[in-house]
């Protein structure tokens, strides 16, 4: 029994990795994007290659997994749906009771490695709240809704315990998003909008204090520049002064003279404006909307209703990130901890970002056209 299965993996994984069902443009995009990644952390981390090397042996694994991944059928994630939004869940629970962290309790500790769960919701939310619409008539009704709004606050709710209001941001807009592309009535939408922008300010009480006051300092950050205001002055400092064309690789002051904080982690894109300017943003930003707008294809071209929701919902995530990061790093946003996807150095995301592509080519490989 044992050898059976054993044998079956490695057969899997054989041709997972020999014969791997990809999107071209899409992998193409990414490879390019994990380039410009560790480019801009070496500048950032002042040369150190533990670091680099660190976030390669991320993008290698991530890698891996995505072709992995490829290779499983849609029909078949949407069994494992309800499995591993469960597991996921009650890991945020684990982490509620064993989790460590520095301000903040998120990881679990393996013993060979530190693991944030709450990165698993960030493809298992959408995941869920696709496979509950799926079988269900389209667009959804307030009892659909309702149910799937549960779906979505309970993880996120665990999550913004830890606390950890970023991630639990990202993956509240992950499960609305497939809600949303689901073909919600617009007067519906709008319902549901004024209600989470009346609730503001009751959930404006249950924010812890350092929360509240990156709301404060966003509308004046001058008004503490060597406290709460720190960061985004000196983001916008950097983003400023690279000017059109910027500095020039390696040649950030801000990063080097240790005056931006976080500057390979939350931060980096700020590097990457002070060196590369208005023009290398804009590539960035081109590059980005390219992957945008392909998963965006892809969700298009699904066969189901699972798989489209699911796309789609990766797709538009995709751009929350890289739009929350860059409004943070400009000053518009409040500093939420959100990374730069595939720029920003360590944990998890990147990995778990490539798995959610990995999604991606399998939806692909079972579009419309192979029916």
């Amino acid at each position: 029994m044992i050898g059976t299965i054993s044998v079956r993996l490695q057969r899997f994984l054989r041709r997972s990795l020999t014969r791997p069902r990809i999107d071209l443009p899409l992998a193409l995009g990414l490879f390019v994007l994990a380039l410009i990644g560790l480019v801009t952390l070496y500048s950032a981390s002042n040369a150190s290659l533990g670091m680099v090397g660190g976030q390669a042996a991320r993008f290698v694994l991530g890698g891996v997994l995505l072709l992995v991944v490829s290779r499983i059928p849609p029909a078949v994630l949407r069994g494992w749906t309800p499995w591993l939004y469960a597991g996921s869940t009650a890991l945020l629970v684990v982490v509620a009771i064993l989790g460590e962290g520095r301000g903040s309790v998120r990881w679990l500790d393996l013993g060979v490695m530190r693991f944030q769960p709450s990165e698993l919701l960030k493809l298992t939310m959408p995941m869920m709240v696709a496979w509950y619409l799926h079988p269900r008539q389209l667009p959804p009704g307030w009892k659909d809704i309702v149910v799937v709004g549960a779906l979505i606050a309970i993880p996120a709710g665990l999550i913004a315990e830890q606390p950890d209001l970023g991630t639990a941001v990202l993956v509240t807009a992950a499960g609305a998003f497939a809600l949303f592309l689901s073909g919600m009535a617009w007067w519906r939408i709008g319902l549901l909008v004024g209600a989470v922008g009346g609730m503001i300010p009751v959930g404006w009480h249950f924010l812890h204090q350092y929360q509240r006051d990156r709301v404060l300092t966003l509308l004046n950050p001058e008004s503490d520049p060597l406290g709460n205001g720190w960061h985004i002055i000196q983001s916008q400092i950097a983003v400023g002064s690279g000017g059109i064309f910027g500095k020039g690789w390696q040649h950030s002051t801000q990063s080097r003279l240790d005056f931006l904080p976080e500057h390979t982690t939350d931060f980096i894109f700020a590097v990457f404006s002070e060196e590369f300017g208005l023009v290398g943003v804009c590539v960035l930003v081109a590059l980005y909307a390219f992957i945008i707008g392909r998963c965006l294809w892809i969700a298009m071209e699904a066969r189901d209703t699972y798989s489209r929701l699911l796309a789609g919902a990766i797709g538009m995530s995709f751009f929350v990130y890289v739009f929350v990061n860059g409004g943070m790093v400009a000053g518009m946003l409040p500093v939420v901890g959100v990374p730069m996807p595939m720029i920003s150095y360590g944990g998890t995301s990147a990995v778990s970002l490539l798995v959610g592509f990995g999604v991606l080519m399998s939806i692909h490989a079972n579009r419309k056209a192979h029916l």
